[in-house]
């Protein structure tokens, strides 16, 4: 596992109510968390990562598989 998806783990634990642990595969739709709170989640990780991406942005990750690529690439 990677430091950038550990980070995003903690992320998810500490702010989302998840009864289970995060798929890392499954897309951002089927994991049972609602627009409102995938929202205020891309925001904390925004920040934690330093990304400036603005909302709109965010749809382009189908999965948190694609967030920590996208951040690993930036962090390259």
């Amino acid at each position: 596992m990677s430091s950038t998806e550990t980070r995003l783990r903690t992320l998810i634990n500490d702010n989302l109510d998840l009864d289970h642990e995060p798929d890392f595969d499954a897309r951002f739709s089927d994991v049972g968390v609602s627009s409102v709170d995938a929202i205020a989640f891309f925001k904390l990780v925004n920040q934690e990562f330093d990304l400036g991406l603005v909302a709109e942005e965010c749809t382009q990750f189908a999965t948190l598989r694609d967030l920590v690529s996208f951040i690993d690439a930036r962090a390259g």
